[in-house]
């Protein structure tokens, strides 16, 4: 059974900091590309940041140079570090797993930015 559990998220101050966990079960995780995505209230599900099998990356340009995706394959583990929070930023969070058309999602998790 396939698992992914995102933890990390929260309440923060804009201008603040928070970093999201993504632990995955059930798969080869070195083989998929991962990624975080994010729904705000009343907006679709929008892409943030994917890294591949061989890391490379890719951002929305929106959170360009203030969130960095990274993944452990030790740990079955994604990261998102994100930097210089906006209130625009509150969203959901979900972790996604890609790999030769097959794709999974977790449960998501809260960040709320707000003072």
């Amino acid at each position: 059974q396939v698992q992914l559990v995102e933890s990390g998220g929260g309440l923060v101050q804009p201008g603040g900091s928070l970093r999201l966990s993504c632990a995955a079960s059930g798969i080869i995780f070195g083989l998929y590309a991962m990624g975080w995505y994010r729904q705000a209230p009343g907006k679709q599900r929008e892409l943030v940041a994917t890294i591949t099998s061989g890391d490379t990356t890719n951002y929305a340009d929106s959170v360009k140079g203030r969130f960095t995706i990274s993944r452990d394959n030790a740990k079955n583990t994604v990261y998102l570090q994100m930097n210089s929070l906006k209130p625009e930023d509150t969203a959901v969070y979900y972790c996604n797993a890609a790999f030769n058309g097959r794709i999974y999602w977790g449960q998501g998790t809260q960040v709320t930015v707000s003072s």
